[in-house]
Order: structure tokens, then C-alpha cells, then sequence
């Protein structure tokens, strides 16, 4: 049995999701336990060139709605970006994930070879659809986990590999 589109994809997006919300969770708890400003944890960031913390999680959820919809051919929920808070951070999450667990597992077919143009301030990139899941969708969901669980440990969260893999 060869490994789908779907399964490359969405339950990657929903892992990865789900770990960064237990993520914020923990981060929730220690800033109570230390008495850490949570607006400051929401507003850091690694460099100043760099998103905050609210930008990387929007960017993973953009990430990942915007990867399920390229490689079906339909179109992602809009979301506003304007995420200030934890709270509202998580339902950013929550309905990212309400999201993919709406998406048709059916509609991945002929997603390998589906010509995706994504559009950015630099003009446009083409990619056949495998190419886009493994060269950008999936790097750069990555990229923005890794970056704000990177955020979060750099302010003392106490959060671990054990935390980014999450439970097997």
C-alpha cells in the first residue's frame, strides 16, 4: 500500500496542531506558576526580524489549512489574523483543526500531480502537488512549529522534545 497524499498531509498538520496547543497549554501553566505576563510571551520573538509568537501560530495554521486546500483545489477558511491572546491562539488552533477534519480525504486524488501557483509578496511559485507538500507546505508548517515552541522555550517554558513529538 503506497503512503496517500492525505495521509502525507492532514494527519501531519492535525499531530502537529494538537502538540502545539499542548505546547501553549504548558506555557499557560508556567506563566501562571511564575507569574509571567502572558501578553508578553504572546508578543515574543527570536530576533526582531522575525514574527512573534501570535505570527508563528497563525503562520502554522496558515500553513496547514492553506497545504489541505492547494492539494484538494478548493479553498481555505480566511482567517483574520488578529490573535492577541492565548485564548484566542487556541481557537485559532481548535478551528484550523475543525478545518482539516472537514477536508474529503477523496478529494487528494490526483493530488500528486495537481499544478499548485502559490502566491507571496515575491510573486508567484509553481509546483506539482508532491513536490509542494514535501519542498514547501510541510518545511514551512515545520518551520513555524519549531519556531514557536522555540519562542516559548527561550522565555523559560519548561517544554521538551517530549512536548514537539507528543504522545505515540
Amino acid at each position: 500500500m503506497s503512503l496517500s497524499m492525505y495521509d502525507a498531509s492532514v494527519p501531519v498538520f492535525q499531530r502537529g496542531l494538537g502538540n502545539l496547543d499542548a505546547i501553549l497549554r504548558k506555557a499557560e501553566e508556567h506563566a501562571a506558576a511564575t507569574g509571567l505576563d502572558l501578553a508578553e510571551l504572546a508578543g515574543a520573538r527570536l530576533a526582531p526580524d522575525m514574527f512573534p509568537l501570535t505570527g508563528q501560530i497563525q503562520s502554522a495554521t496558515d500553513s496547514a489549512k492553506f497545504g489541505a486546500a492547494r492539494l484538494t483545489g478548493t479553498s481555505a477558511p480566511s482567517f483574520a489574523d488578529t490573535e492577541t491572546t492565548f485564548e484566542e491562539l487556541h481557537a485559532r488552533i481548535a478551528k484550523t483543526l475543525d478545518y482539516l477534519a472537514s477536508v474529503d480525504p477523496a478529494g487528494f486524488e490526483g493530488a500528486q500531480t495537481r499544478e499548485i501557483v502559490q502566491k507571496s509578496r515575491r510573486g508567484e511559485r509553481h509546483f506539482v502537488g508532491t513536490s509542494y507538500l514535501l519542498t514547501f507546505a510541510l518545511p514551512n508548517f515545520f518551520f513555524h512549529v519549531t519556531t514557536a515552541y522555540d519562542i516559548l522555550r527561550h522565555k523559560g517554558v519548561p517544554v521538551g522534545k517530549a512536548d514537539y513529538l507528543g504522545a505515540f
